[in-house]
């Protein structure tokens, strides 16, 4: 047994009393939202927005969730955007469907909110958590909002698209269909990219600040961080048509055997299914393997209200994976560029995060970028963007480790001690009140602060043990209280470090915390 895991579980839990005493902090309210029309038509190209060359403010790498939020925001600024995307045909997808409530509220401040209308996207109020036969109802703690605060899901391609037509119906935003094959640098400067039409013409764009949005499957990334990707499962996709989730209007999560069963309405008449298949191989789709995975071993434990439709959606056969990936964010600072969403930073998708982060960050990097008239001094610039890897933390930090932590916990397990931790976590969040509200502010980024992440975990570990030795302990369950708490130190610490102790939770220490825009830019 790892003792420095059961040292550090004891101080942490030391701080539930903390919890007990002050309770969850309470949550800031929403800023009233800046409106702009879009143009509501197909997404123009390089007929929008023709500048001379040499006169671009910032080249943006993929128009997806980040690239095309990034620049519509950027161009709202009045920065004149270069945006190339691999394709711009509505995209399908299987994940970045569901944005929690402290995206939305991102997408308000941004402006973006009616990029949800007129595509069917469904409002969300909450999770329904299903084990053993048992299921309890999570609401998101929404009593200090707006009515239309809630979560949205929607088509991930009718989302994007919403976008790109908004950030294309700016004048000084030029999208074009390209793929970049590499950045341009010069004297350790990154000065633009190069680049590949649709016609296979090969151009170059140059620019102060280049911005690389190109995602999950980034092949930019390599020059600007430290990728430490880690692949811990897949998601297999399925489309439900023509029934009701038991709990409208909530996400629903079954802790199955061997990992969770999510669903989701994606429109009025679509429920998606995500099957999370741990590790690196999956059954195979194209002999039959996977659709008999799916029947004999994950079918008997979808709700009964959900199984004759997810039969029929296995029988229907359009099937889909999709690799579920974590990593770290771990950029080298590097003169004229930056990294940001799933290029710079992912965590495991079962908490519906991604899109919360990545939209966090563009509301921090348009703040950071507003004072500065000339991006020009590229030394200069890269060294108080410094500061945008500091302020960031605190919030991506915590919805990255919480979904880490969460995967690692609903995963079954024929450890006594994790079956314990499992049990424990499902129990907690049915306690409502507290118990629930404040794990839900958190995973719905409506609270998303580190502190208060460690604390809920712990007392998940602690109620675990008190489970255990009360009313009677004896060797055999104080033995498994212990590892209990180990394994739970096990599980957040190495997510902890990963992410960086002092950014997350000591970032006033940091000395980027406090740069200021250089003089020569403002």
């Amino acid at each position: 047994m790892d003792y420095h895991y059961i040292l550090g579980g004891i101080l942490a839990s030391s701080l539930v009393f903390v919890f007990v005493l002050y309770g969850s902090a309470a949550k800031k309210k929403a800023k009233g939202s800046i409106h702009a029309e879009s143009n509501g038509g197909i997404v123009r190209t390089s007929e929008n927005g023709n500048f001379p060359q040499g006169s671009t403010d910032i080249i943006i790498v993929g128009a997806g969730v980040a690239g095309a939020a990034l620049a519509y925001t950027l161009g709202k600024d009045g920065r004149r955007v270069h945006v190339i995307e691999r394709d711009l045909t509505e995209p399908d997808r299987i994940v970045g469907e569901l944005l929690q409530p402290g995206g939305y509220l991102k997408l308000i401040e941004l402006g973006l909110e009616d990029c949800v209308d007129e595509i069917d996207a469904q409002r969300v109020f909450g999770y329904a958590l299903y084990k053993d036969g048992k299921n309890t109802k999570l609401s998101y703690p929404l009593k200090k909002f707006d009515s239309d605060v809630a979560g949205r899901s929607f088509h991930n391609g009718r989302f994007i698209q919403r976008m790109r037509e908004k950030a294309s119906s700016l004048p000084n935003v030029k999208l074009k269909q390209g793929t970049v094959t590499s950045l341009l640098e010069e004297d350790g400067i990154i000065k633009g990219v190069n680049y590949k039409t649709k016609s296979g013409q090969e151009l170059t764009a140059k620019a102060p600040l280049t911005i690389v949005c190109d995602g999950c499957f980034s092949n930019l990334r390599r020059s600007l961080c430290n990728p430490k990707v880690d692949v811990p499962s897949h998601f297999v996709g399925l489309v439900l048509e023509n029934c009701n989730l038991p709990y409208a209007n909530h996400g629903h999560v079954i802790l199955a055997d061997p990992s969770p069963i999510l669903f989701y309405p994606i429109s009025s008449t679509e429920i998606r299914c995500l099957v999370d298949v741990p590790g690196q191989k999956l059954p195979s789709l194209g002999n039959g393997d996977m659709a008999n995975y799916l029947k004999t071993v994950v079918a008997p434990q979808v709700p009964p209200e959900l199984r004759s439709s997810f039969i029929a959606a296995v029988d229907k056969g359009n099937i889909r994976s999709m690799p579920n990936r974590s990593m770290p964010a771990s950029p080298y600072p590097t003169p004229g560029a930056l990294l940001m969403g799933d290029a710079f930073n992912m965590r495991h998708p079962l908490t519906g995060g991604g899109m919360t982060v990545a939209l966090s960050d563009i509301v921090l990097l348009r703040d950071l970028l507003k004072p500065l008239d000339d991006l020009h001094c590229a030394s200069a610039l890269c060294k108080y963007l410094e500061s945008f890897y500091t302020l960031r933390k605190p919030v991506a930090s915590t919805i990255n480790t919480l979904a880490g932590a969460l995967y690692k916990v609903f995963c079954a397990s024929p450890d006594p001690a994790s079956k314990e931790m499992r049990q424990a976590c499902f129990d907690y969040l049915s306690l409502g009140g507290v118990f629930s509200d404040g794990p839900i502010a958190l995973l719905s980024g409506l609270n998303p602060r580190p502190l208060s992440l460690v604390l809920h975990f712990f007392a998940v570990a602690i109620y675990g043990v008190g489970r255990l030795l009360i009313p009677f302990p004896s060797p055999k369950r104080m033995w498994i209280g212990a590892r209990l708490i180990s394994g739970a130190s096990g599980i957040i610490f190495p997510i902890i470090k990963a992410e960086g102790v002092r950014q997350m939770f000591f970032p006033v220490t940091v000395p980027a915390y406090y740069r200021t825009p250089p003089s020569q830019f403002t």
